[in-house]
Formats: structure tokens, C-alpha cells, sequence
């Protein structure tokens, strides 16, 4: 009995200036006192700074700051958006949820990613993912260079507005970024197949191009042409025939003369050219053809007379 009351009277004389911490709690090193986390010392103890605020109070303190700063509509705004991206990155084998959001806010701003676009982008981005992923921050810009790299050859947009349209939906992006990113992805993807022969090539080149040239076609609305064409059937057969006969024009043209060429200018070109076959010359103007391509008539100009010098004048069949 002594002995303790000996002993509560050395805790009671211990000025506790040798405090540490211990296990999660503050003890006196030479009393052995095992205090309490919030507890308040004498003014003329030397404790560490760092005791004066526990993790529990500071992680606390962070909640705190975070939901006051998330009542600002454009904290809380980058906020979700880092939840999302953080997401984004994480379902990278999964469902596709979050990168599907992404091609639809793009589809929202007039970026046309067809069914076809959808799942060339899907699989090639998937597949690149598996392999090389490294930061969810890259891996937000290696997914907007495949889904440019898949719609360019199809698209009227221009690599400026797809990148102006990417900055308003919150990724840092420019050209010199993209660009890189698209080199990055095509050498890549060189490593998991074999190398095409310029056959096989020349082929896929000459398939966009069909494909680009329907597209556009498709554009030019009949209520251009109904004053030389009167009947819309007859339309619709004189847009299939044209087709038909780019076709004959493509078997024409080499590889070397096709590689090196912007093919959405190039097929501007070929419609009009194609147009100049017909009986009548006047219905696929220039001007028509600029609306519908979005390229200039000096463009489409230049492009008739590189076609013209590998086929010949235009003749009507």
C-alpha cells in the first residue's frame, strides 16, 4: 500500500518533460503516465511541435477544409472530375463504362463516332491498355489519340476543334501532346503484328477513301441538286453509280501516288472530278462540294488537277 501511494506520489511530483509517444499515446518516460491523445500539458513542458495535433485531428481538420472547398461549384467541379478520371483509369478491362461517357460528350459537341468507330476505338484501346498503361493522366491522352487516329480519316472536324473540344470537357491536351500520343500508339501497335507489304497498304488507303467518299457524297442533301435531278430516286441511283466508278478510278492510282496524300481533301477532289464525268457537269459544283467537305474550292481545285494529270481530262460517259 505504501509502495503505491509512493508511486501515484512521484506521478504527481513528475513535471512529465520527457513525454514520447508510444504505441499511439503520449508517455512519460520518466513516471511511466500514459496520457490521453487531447491531452493538454503544462505551458512550461517542452513537447514536439507535432503532438499539438494528432493524425486523428488533422485527417479531421482535411474533411473538414475538403467540404467546405466543395461548396464552390468549380472546386467541386474538378473534384468530381478527378473521381471520375480515377475511376476512368481503374476500369480500364472491365465494362468500358467511363470511356463510353467520354465518346459521349464528344458525340455531344457534333464529333461523329459511328457504331463501327465505337468498337475499332474500344478494342484498340483495351488492348494498348493491358500492356503499356502507365499513369491514368496518360492513359486519358493515349485514349484521345486513338479515338482521333480512328475518326480522322472520316471526320469533317478539324485536329483543332477535337483538341478545343477536349480542353472544354477538362483533359489537358494540345497538337504537340496528341501527335506524340498517336506516334506513340502506332509504334506500339508495329511490335504486335507483322509489317503490311505495300500491297496490303495501298489497299486499306484505297478502302478509307471509298468510305470517305460515300460519307461525303451523303452530305450533299438533295435540295442542292433537285433543279438538275427532279426525281430524289434518281438521286440516290446517280450517287451509287458514282461510287461504282470510283472503284475503276482507285485501280488507276499507285501506292506512291496515295501515300504521302491528306485522303479527306483528296476524296473532296475526286467527287468533283467523278462530277465532271457526268452528263451534266453542273450539278456537283465546287461551292456544293465545299459545303459538303468543309474544304475550300482552291483545295478541291488543286486536288482535280492532281487527278486530272494521273487519269486524264474527265470524260462523259
Amino acid at each position: 500500500m505504501k509502495e503505491k501511494k509512493q508511486n501515484n506520489q512521484e506521478i504527481s511530483n513528475c513535471p512529465h518533460k520527457n513525454v514520447l509517444r508510444d504505441g499511439g499515446f503520449l508517455v512519460c518516460q520518466d513516471c511511466g503516465e500514459v496520457f490521453d491523445e487531447d491531452v493538454t500539458f503544462d505551458k512550461n513542458i517542452s513537447v514536439p511541435d507535432y503532438y499539438n495535433d494528432t493524425q486523428r485531428a488533422y485527417e479531421k481538420n482535411i474533411r473538414i477544409k475538403d467540404s467546405i472547398a466543395k461548396r464552390d461549384p468549380v472546386i467541386k467541379q474538378k473534384y468530381d472530375k478527378i473521381q471520375v478520371l480515377d475511376k476512368w483509369y481503374r476500369d480500364y478491362n472491365t465494362s468500358f463504362t467511363e470511356q463510353k461517357k467520354t465518346i459521349e460528350l464528344l458525340k455531344s459537341y457534333e464529333i461523329n463516332i459511328d457504331k463501327t468507330n465505337y468498337q475499332a476505338i474500344k478494342k484498340r484501346y483495351l488492348k494498348f491498355n493491358r500492356k503499356h498503361r502507365k499513369s491514368y493522366q496518360n492513359m486519358v491522352i493515349i485514349f484521345l489519340a486513338i479515338v482521333w487516329m480512328e475518326i480522322k480519316e472520316t471526320t469533317n472536324i478539324r485536329i483543332e476543334k477535337y483538341i478545343k473540344v477536349c480542353k472544354e470537357l477538362g483533359h489537358k491536351l494540345n497538337k504537340k501532346m496528341l501527335n506524340n500520343a498517336m506516334l506513340k500508339v502506332k509504334n506500339t501497335e508495329l511490335t504486335w503484328k507483322k509489317i503490311k507489304n505495300l500491297g496490303e497498304i495501298e489497299k486499306e488507303i484505297k478502302e478509307k477513301i471509298k468510305i470517305l467518299f460515300q460519307k461525303d457524297l451523303n452530305n450533299i442533301p438533295y435540295d442542292e441538286v433537285k433543279e438538275y435531278i427532279p426525281d430524289k430516286s434518281d438521286y440516290e441511283k446517280l450517287k451509287i453509280e458514282m461510287q461504282l466508278l470510283v472503284d475503276g478510278y482507285l485501280e488507276k492510282i499507285s501506292h506512291e501516288n496515295l501515300k504521302n496524300l491528306n485522303y479527306k481533301a483528296f476524296t473532296a477532289g475526286l467527287i468533283y472530278y467523278i462530277g465532271q464525268t457526268l452528263p451534266n457537269r453542273k450539278i456537283f459544283t465546287q461551292i456544293l462540294i465545299e459545303k459538303a467537305t468543309s474544304f475550300s474550292s482552291t483545295t478541291i481545285r488543286k486536288k482535280y488537277h492532281f487527278l486530272k494529270d494521273l487519269l486524264g481530262d474527265p470524260k462523259v460517259k
